[in-house]
């Protein structure tokens, strides 16, 4: 494992030096123009200049989809679903795995360094992502449209899939997905609920992201939103994963925290789709929730990005409050680093001893951090992802500079695939 010391680097106003062995930061300590004996042996590297802040989690993505954006442009969510399904049917691994390379590329150009995917041939992505030295939860996705025969079918996959996660790497996990109330049935919601808990596995759901969901939830299932209805199946817990939760009740806010859910916010596309807006953070977050941010998938939301996700959301939560001191930065922050890791289960998400070192590094040594502003405000207001320069996931280098290993082989391996969707994208 590489050992790093990153020296007379930038955190929270104060220069330090940061030793990385075995993937955890091991010391943080004030600056020192002497290199401490127990760093000896390490790559050292000057950071004079530069800021450290914790890699970004991505709590919500369908990571392939980059090789789909723009397919689906100007359309509701129910429209676009149907046109995506259509073009899904046609996927095959080789193009699961160079769109999860492509995306890779472009969370680690944007300083993400953990995502949470929900999306096809899970141990395919698993693979890219490993490769590339990101971490990761892929899971298998349940999407039976109420057909029996799906149903058994996808219970048999999923165990076969678990089965071989024994062999994955220590940085990525399985998980399952229920895709939402209106694709999945209930016989198999209750079994994907069983069997995730036997095994310790998270439970990554779409909720209430429409209003049309709410609405045709309550008509099927007697009044019941999306949420109560999950509830009444006992499907919630602090194991849920819940992305969007746009659509709540004030009944459906206390359940949330209640189950201590965890709850992921993906504005861009909320927006693009037009499916809503107001995610009410501040009463989730006081309810008990775990608030996170994720970018969602390229086919909707159009890039991963989580710098602009977090200005996005900021700014929306501010204009629908009516009030410019709604989301402050450091409740900002945590949505897109530490609540991410902590609803993952992993031990990053922060630059402390002990943690795992997943770390952006920031150039701030242009326009926009030229200004008395607090460095996270002129980070998230101003300045764009390019100037983070360097990211560290697990403790090695996935980025320097701005060059990524094997960059060019992934953009031709991802245009390579773009082919097939020429092909059926008519």
């Amino acid at each position: 494992m590489d050992r790093i010391f990153l020296k007379n680097i930038t955190l929270d106003g104060r220069q330090v030096d940061i030793f990385i062995s075995d993937g955890i930061f091991t010391s943080i300590t004030p600056h020192s123009c002497e290199t401490p004996l127990a760093a000896e042996g390490s790559e050292i590297v000057d950071c004079s200049g530069k800021t450290v802040m914790p890699g970004f989690v991505n709590m919500h993505t369908h990571a392939a989809m980059t090789l789909m954006r723009g397919i689906g442009e100007d359309m509701c969510l129910s429209d676009w679903l149907d046109h995506i399904w259509a073009i899904e049917a046609h996927l095959d691994e080789p193009f699961i795995y160079w769109g999860t390379k492509v995306a890779a590329l472009e969370m680690i150009k944007t300083g993400t360094t953990a995502f949470n995917d929900m999306y096809w041939f899970s141990p395919i992505a698993r693979k890219a992502a490993e490769e590339v030295g990101l971490r990761n939860m892929v899971s298998f996705t349940f999407l039976d449209n109420f057909d029996p025969s799906a149903a058994e079918h996808q219970k048999e996959s999923c165990i076969a899939m678990h089965e071989t996660v024994p062999s994955w790497g220590p940085r990525s996990s399985f998980a399952v997905s229920i895709h939402s109330v209106y694709t999945v049935s209930e016989p198999l919601i209750l079994w994907v609920t069983e069997y995730a808990r036997k095994h310790g596995l998270k439970i990554h759901v779409h909720i209430a992201e429409t209003e049309k969901e709410v609405v045709d939830c309550r008509k099927a299932h007697g009044g019941l939103s999306p949420v109560e209805y999950l509830d009444s199946l006992g499907v919630l817990g602090p194991d849920v994963i819940a992305a969007h939760t746009l659509w709540l009740s004030d009944k459906d806010i206390e359940i949330l925290g209640s189950r201590k859910v965890n709850c992921v916010h993906n504005i861009n596309s909320n927006l693009k789709l037009a499916s809503g807006n107001f995610f009410k953070a501040d009463e989730l977050a006081a309810a008990g929730a775990n608030i996170c941010l994720g970018t969602d998938g390229c086919a909707s939301s159009n890039n991963l990005d989580m710098l602009e996700a977090m200005k996005t959301t900021a700014i929306v939560q501010k204009a629908m409050r009516h009030d410019p001191a709604a989301l402050p930065l450091p409740d900002l922050l945590k949505m897109a680093t530490a609540n991410g890791a902590k609803a993952l289960g992993a031990n990053s998400g922060k630059i402390e001893e002990g943690y795992e070192a997943d770390l952006q590094i920031i150039d701030t040594d242009s326009t926009f951090f030229l200004s008395p502003g607090p460095f996270l405000a002129n980070f998230v207001y101003s300045a764009h992802s390019d100037c983070i320069v360097s990211l560290i996931s697990g403790g090695r280098f996935v980025m320097r500079d701005r060059k990524v290993p094997a960059e060019r082989e992934i953009l031709e391996g991802g245009r390579a695939e773009l082919e097939l969707l020429k092909n059926i994208d008519k």
